[in-house]
């Protein structure tokens, strides 16, 4: 018996253009990754001023940050958003000595994780959170992403 293919209907919007921005086929293949199940998604690369007024809107935290996730649905479809801003990725990916290809590909990974149900609130679900990131980002070619 072989095993059905997850079903993906995924959406990029730029609403910030940046140079070292991913392009939809790479969002596509590093989303898929780590895909659990059928997931209608969209991801959205944002400014500064639109990730700080969202991460205060929705999270009460005045600063841009890097990924938030929006869950919407999880069953029967994961259904949710993705917002990246831009310059904090590119930021910290230069401060991580990091590239800011492997950066996005972390945080999408993070994100869709996110998504399906993953959590980092207590170190249990840290570590177990963390070890399918690291497994997903080797698959993808990667390092750990939290390697020191």
């Amino acid at each position: 018996m072989t095993a059905r293919r997850q079903k993906l209907i995924l959406a990029v919007q730029y609403a910030y253009k940046h140079a070292d921005q991913p392009t939809r086929a790479q969002i596509r293949v590093w989303t898929v990754a780590a895909l659990e199940g059928d997931a209608e998604v969209t991801v959205r690369l944002v400014d500064a001023e639109e990730g700080r007024e969202l991460n205060h809107d929705y999270r009460s935290k005045d600063y841009a940050t890097n990924v938030l996730s929006f869950v919407y649905q999880q069953e029967p479809t994961c259904q949710g958003d993705l917002v990246l801003c831009a310059p904090v990725v590119s930021r910290e990916a230069a401060e991580q000595g990091k590239s800011v290809e492997a950066h996005y590909a972390h945080l999408v990974v993070h994100g869709m994780l996110h998504l399906q149900g993953y959590d980092h609130e207590h170190e249990h679900e840290a570590l177990a959170m963390e070890a399918v990131e690291t497994h997903i980002m080797r698959k993808l070619g990667y390092t750990d992403p939290y390697a020191v």
